[in-house]
């Protein structure tokens, strides 16, 4: 893999770890495109990192203040105003697990090595998007339970597979189940936290052999363009969920999947 071809996949993995696009299926895609074969899953998860990072730094108030509600209660001082942030904590914990069975049963399928079920689903992803359009939320996290947490788990979960919009498809869970967009967008990826750092830990066996195909200098390109591209689509996504219009991606999503259905 060329420094060049490590910045594209950086770029599109920015641009569509956070816009509900699938940066999964984008990544399969281009895989395919440019005939590169089998790249290690570990580069991909590299590249989730990044983007991860992102997340992290845009997010930092509410996790700070996640961490410290924890701590307070394991030392025995959470108050009243603890409450939320931990009904959070444990709810993103139950969610986790939700997401890491889905996932490890539907690992297996190698869906990202068939370009028309890649393809396909980004129709689906479209359908889900319009779908969530017409859902109303309006709950804060002092009402979260255990509903959501099997909910946008098990969406979560379905995330996995390349076409599915891993972003898209939490946050139209999250608004279905009632949240507000506003509290279903920050919930969609505080999920995706852990869920990213589980999936960093299971690839890293493949380390070895992402040596051997990308060197250090494309990674580290690939790392800073999808962290760069990823913090300003971030900033983007978040004006689109207060203003209801996810919807729009379907604009897109659809016109691809039927392109890549025919000529793939």
């Amino acid at each position: 893999m060329t420094i060049l071809e490590a910045i594209v996949f950086g770029v599109i993995q920015g641009a569509t770890e956070f816009l509900p696009v699938s940066s999964s299926g984008h990544l399969a895609l281009t895989k395919d495109i440019l005939d590169l074969g089998e790249v290690p899953i570990l580069f991909d998860v590299i590249l989730h990192v990044a983007t991860l990072a992102v997340v992290i730094v845009f997010f930092r108030s509410r996790i700070g203040a996640i961490f410290a509600s924890i701590w307070r209660w394991a030392s025995r001082r959470a108050g009243e105003a603890d409450a939320p942030n931990l009904r959070l904590a444990w709810v993103i914990i139950v969610a986790t697990v939700v997401t890491g069975v889905i996932g490890v049963l539907l690992n297996d399928l190698e869906v990202g090595s068939n370009t028309k079920i890649v393809s396909a689903l980004f129709i689906v992803t479209a359908a889900i998007l319009i779908g969530a359009h017409f859902l109303k939320g309006a709950r804060d996290y002092d009402q979260i339970g255990l509903r959501d947490a099997l909910i946008v788990g098990a969406a979560q979960g379905l995330g996995v597979l390349p076409g599915i919009s891993r972003s898209g498809i939490t946050i139209s869970a999250s608004i279905g189940a009632g949240l507000s967009r506003e509290r279903a967008g920050e919930f969609a990826f505080l999920v995706s936290i852990p869920a990213i750092l589980g999936a960093l830990v299971l690839s890293l066996r493949d380390a070895e052999e992402l040596a051997a195909v990308v060197s250090p200098l494309a990674l580290a390109a690939g790392f800073v363009s999808a962290l760069v591209i990823g913090l300003l689509s971030l900033m983007l996504l978040v004006r689109l969920i207060r203003g209801g219009r996810l919807f729009y991606f379907s604009f897109y999503l659809v016109p691809l999947g039927v392109v890549g259905l025919i000529l793939l």
